[in-house]
């Protein structure tokens, strides 16, 4: 594992530390893992709010007359439906149809995207996108522009009230997937009502020189609605309880989106010939052998990711991610089980500290929250 001292750092390394956060190396970042804990920190963004740091996201923009059909070919989800102010997740797929990446694109207007991609990913994606991409050809420019770009996410029930704070923006005119360019917090912003917990929430990008400002002017506006800083722990947590897959984790170029779930963001009636189309075709009409499905264990067993899981005594994969659930209390976690056994209330074994642990197929995602 990679020193602190190798690790890139956010604008906002320098305040995570004086928050107290316990700074780990994460896909080349040095990243704050916990604060007050995973527990405290996880249940103050599904009843309170929280602030992450994100800014080790990467961004591309992709601008031209043929920048939509630029990004028709790139992903899997329909880029052509987008209206200006409308973000979209989608999925970058091989020739054979496993996921190079999962990630956001947002239409800021005809022919101006912004596209966000994971920090874990960045080098790979970069490599990807310009790789298949040529100006004169595609009519469009792809810039690497992650080095001028903070991000935040404020994530919780009290989110709105702590942005509103924060800008003349309508906030509750931001609708879910939506976003807006104005100016937060005294600067220039992209204002998304977008995120990674499950819970309501806004995502601001803005030029990274601003990042002491702003952190200090939302801490402000934080403090009658309890915000507090989280970390990568929670933020794992929660995205787990809602099924949000982890790239390297539940999904990679070993998966497909079919076999991860993800069909409803893999458009294959689509007119533009994606990359990844006709082998997730012909996947689609031979039918898939596995599913990624959620799993429940019995009170007190945990599985981490790694665990070995069982079909009628025959390993057929490993645990991608588990944890114990802080809004439900019980183990809970995500696999790849063959589709005869992905069924809700289908039972299977995990192994946990050498045993073998009966684990039941649930509905997902786990959690809902109650507003």
């Amino acid at each position: 594992m990679a020193s602190l001292d190798d690790c890139k750092k956010t604008p906002f390394f320098d305040i995570h530390v004086a928050e107290g956060g316990r700074m780990v190396p994460f896909a080349g970042w040095a990243m704050p893992v916990q604060y007050a804990g995973i527990m405290a920190e996880h249940k103050t963004v599904r009843e309170a709010v929280g602030l992450f740091d994100v800014s080790h996201m990467g961004e591309f923009l992709v601008e031209g007359t043929g920048a939509e059909a630029f990004l028709q070919r790139m992903v899997t989800n329909d880029v052509g439906v987008l209206a200006d102010g409308q973000a979209q997740y989608a999925l970058a797929c091989t020739p054979e149809g496993g996921i190079v990446d999962d990630l956001l694109i947002y239409r800021r207007a005809e022919g101006r995207y912004l596209i966000c991609v994971n920090a874990g990913r960045l080098a790979e994606d970069w490599a990807w996108f310009s790789g298949y991409h040529d100006e004169a050809r595609d009519g469009c420019t792809l810039v690497n522009a992650s080095d001028d770009y903070a991000q935040l996410a404020i994530q919780g029930r009290h989110a709105q009230a702590v942005v509103q704070e924060l800008t003349d923006i309508d906030c509750s005119g931001v609708e879910y997937y939506r976003f807006v360019e104005g100016e937060v917090a005294g600067v220039r912003a992209i204002l998304a009502r977008t995120g990674y917990t499950g819970e309501d929430g806004f995502e601001v990008f803005f030029a990274a020189e601003h990042a002491a400002d702003v952190w200090s002017r939302v801490r402000a506006a934080g403090i009658p609605f309890s915000l507090e800083p989280i970390g990568l722990g929670a933020r794992d947590t929660l995205r787990l309880e809602m099924k949000y897959c982890l790239y390297g984790n539940d999904i990679s170029t070993e998966t497909s989106p079919l076999e991860a779930r993800l069909g409803w963001v893999t458009k294959l009636a689509k007119d533009a010939d994606f990359i990844g189309k006709s082998a997730l075709l012909s996947q689609k009409e031979a039918g898939v052998n596995r599913a990624l499905i959620g799993f429940a264990l019995p009170p007190r067993a945990i599985a981490r990711h790694g665990a070995r899981v069982f079909v009628e005594g025959v390993q057929v994969g490993v645990v991608t991610s588990g944890t114990i659930s802080p809004s439900l209390g019980t183990g809970i976690g995500l696999c790849y089980l063959p589709r005869t056994h992905s069924k809700a209330g289908s039972t299977f074994e995990v192994e946990v500290r050498g045993k073998k642990i009966q684990a039941e197929v649930v509905k997902t995602p786990f959690y809902r929250r109650p507003y």
